[in-house]
């Protein structure tokens, strides 16, 4: 992948204008507020034919409003509810998400954010690869200007330092929680790369498993299951599944660092 980035953020989102802001103070990357939701800019990829991979930058909400920084690839496994197609995924790289999240970690590391890998989830639908990075998740931290600096920083170095990893392996991820702490280890300490996220509140189906994978811009060697945070019967089929389509898996738990060399 050769990528050519694209930033989008929404004029009707708090964080977006916020992180959009800096970002255009920084310079040097391509970036643009758009007047929808992000969530709902179906086929936005179509007015920016220039780019081959869009990074959406967005506000995260959430009740219990834990100050988070977060990275997903959006789709819907399922019925769309909140943008996007019913049972469609986007297609996403699972290098770029890993060194994105590398260096989100990096630029927050002095902050009292939490950064977090999320489970694919919501719209909108692009035919070209896409993630969101967000700030959650209450009005407070919309606005925090050093929040939208650090993502800000983090979306800027990342795009102008990526280089895959020759060592590094695409994987899928298999039965996690919206929020992934199992793989956001993974993502950090491994040398494999995690693209979709399958969470464990969606019954895993062949169409899924597919999605998953053919969305991954890499060749996906292996799916890691989190096997404490799947039902009995969701392991079996999960295993199931896995081994007709041929693909290796791992449990969290027997995933160590630098793994992916076998």
């Amino acid at each position: 992948m050769n990528p050519k980035f694209i930033i989008l953020a929404s004029e009707k989102d708090i964080a977006g204008k916020n992180i959009f802001k800096h970002i255009h103070e920084l310079g040097g990357v391509n970036h643009y507020l758009i007047p929808e939701d992000s969530i709902y800019a179906e086929n936005i990829d179509k007015k920016f034919p220039e780019g081959n991979f869009f990074i959406f930058a967005t506000k995260h909400k959430s009740e219990q409003e834990r100050k988070t920084f977060s990275i997903h690839a959006p789709g819907n496994f399922k019925k769309a509810e909140l943008g996007g197609k019913d049972n469609k995924v986007c297609k996403t790289s699972a290098f770029f998400l890993k060194h994105l999240f590398i260096t989100l970690n990096q630029e927050a590391k002095d902050s009292d954010y939490e950064c977090t890998l999320e489970v694919t989830h919501h719209g909108p639908y692009l035919e070209k690869p896409c993630c969101f990075i967000e700030i959650g998740s209450s009005e407070e931290q919309w606005e925090d200007e050093e929040a939208g600096k650090i993502i800000a920083r983090t979306i800027n170095k990342a795009i102008k330092t990526f280089t895959p990893n020759q060592k590094w392996k695409a994987a899928i991820g298999i039965g996690s929680p919206h929020y992934c702490p199992n793989f956001n280890k993974i993502q950090l300490n491994s040398e494999l790369a995690i693209s979709h996220i399958i969470p464990n509140y969606t019954q895993i189906t062949q169409g899924i498993l597919e999605q998953a994978i053919n969305k991954t811009e890499e060749k996906v060697e292996l799916a890691i299951l989190d096997w404490k945070g799947m039902k009995g019967e969701e392991r079996q089929e999960s295993v199931k599944l896995l081994n007709q389509f041929g693909l290796k898996y791992k449990r969290t738990s027997e995933v160590k660092e630098e793994d992916g060399n076998n």
